[in-house]
């Protein structure tokens, strides 16, 4: 059952931590709310990391592996700017961009190596870059559309991901 959870948790919780982002950034959810999220984040992230290493060793789960444990340590300078009085923009931002980015080399390197459906890789890195530029021209508008793209951009990529592998 638990492997089951590792493998079906991440095509559900990649579009509902990007819808949360989203509705933090319009300040639909306060920023305690987005300080617990991280810590819940941070603690499955080491987990999966951890219980899922015997099966990540090799190929593009390797990769996804080390995009999973690199992850980690990016969400947790997210609970450390968040948790600071005042809250650390600069870390906040590491987690931010630092997932736009992540995921982006993941889907080159799977783009690399499937034969079918290379488009959705291709379409979750455009989706991540695009994002992150979108997101860091500071508008409200371009910065909810930068979350929108890499948001799809990424449930695309994961999706795909969990099915074929």
């Amino acid at each position: 059952m638990f492997r089951r959870a590792r493998e079906l948790g991440p095509p559900v919780l990649v579009p509902l931590a990007w819808l949360f982002v989203t509705a933090a950034h319009l300040e639909i959810v306060t920023e305690h709310t987005l300080f617990i999220a991280h810590i819940v984040m941070t603690v499955l992230l080491i987990g999966f990391a951890a219980t899922g290493y015997p099966d990540m060793r090799d190929g593009v789960l390797r990769t996804w592996w080390r995009i999973i444990a690199a992850g980690s340590a990016v969400t947790l300078c997210g609970v450390v700017g968040l948790g600071l009085e005042p809250a650390n923009p600069a870390l906040a931002a590491v987690t931010l961009y630092g997932w736009m980015l992540l995921p982006a080399v993941g889907f080159v390197d799977t783009g690399r190596r499937v034969n079918e459906g290379t488009w959705i890789y291709a379409a979750g890195t455009a989706g991540c870059l695009l994002g992150a530029v979108l997101y860091a021209v500071g508008s409200q508008g371009t910065a909810v559309g930068g979350l929108v793209l890499v948001g799809l951009g990424q449930t695309a990529g994961i999706f795909d991901a969990a099915l074929r592998y």
